[in-house]
């Protein structure tokens, strides 16, 4: 069984996100041992956001001999979803929504053909027999019903995009980091706890 784990936030090991999506594989892990796990850190190593080039190659266009590095790194991203059974993503929120890499990494699987196909019923997704566990972590109070939930477009949005692919992402949420120091404390420690109960591979 593989793992892929991505991170996303840029604030290193500072990072609630990265802390709380490393617990859930370690979780993972103590519970099957045999997992094997690919790690992609989308801010060391961030993919290219998409170009006219890019999307015209996609497309069948030719496509120009500088652009061959980045289509190998494209086919890597996609290689690397298609073939794990868990994935596991860190995702912080930056001004209402997904960091911009981990965009760039969502530009590269959401693939028509490979990963989502139109239909004459409309669109069907050709993911869902992976398990993508989210840790999300946000600054102030977006949840539903609160007075700034109009304004949270990370959740949503991920929960959008992978149900679009097939998928019904689990997440694991860490609210009001940002609010002060003893509401970062008890975020982390009760995303922290829901990572170490999480159900088995």
């Amino acid at each position: 069984m593989k793992l892929l784990h991505l991170d996303s936030s840029v604030l290193g090991p500072q990072s609630v996100s990265r802390q709380v999506s490393a617990a859930i594989v370690d979780r993972l892990k103590q519970a099957t041992p045999s997992l094997e796990v690919v790690y992609r850190d989308l801010t060391q190593a961030p993919l290219a956001h998409l170009s006219g080039s890019h999307l015209a190659a996609a497309q069948g266009a030719p496509a120009p001999a500088e652009l061959g590095p980045d289509l190998a790194a494209s086919a890597a991203a996609l290689d690397e979803f298609l073939s794990a059974d868990i994935v596991v993503i860190g995702a912080p929120m930056y001004n209402f929504t997904i960091p911009s890499q981990l965009k760039a990494w969502i530009d590269r699987i959401a693939v028509r053909g490979k990963t989502f196909s139109y239909g004459p019923n409309g669109p069907q997704g050709l993911a869902g027999g992976k398990r993508v566990i989210i840790a999300i972590s946000r600054g102030g109070y977006y949840g539903a019903g609160s007075p700034a939930a109009a304004l949270e477009h990370l959740e949503t949005y991920l929960r959008s995009v992978f149900g679009f692919i097939g998928i019904n992402p689990e997440f694991i949420v860490a609210d009001g980091i940002q609010v002060g120091p003893e509401h970062r404390e008890k975020a982390l420690a009760d995303a922290l706890r829901a990572a170490a109960s999480l159900r088995a591979a």
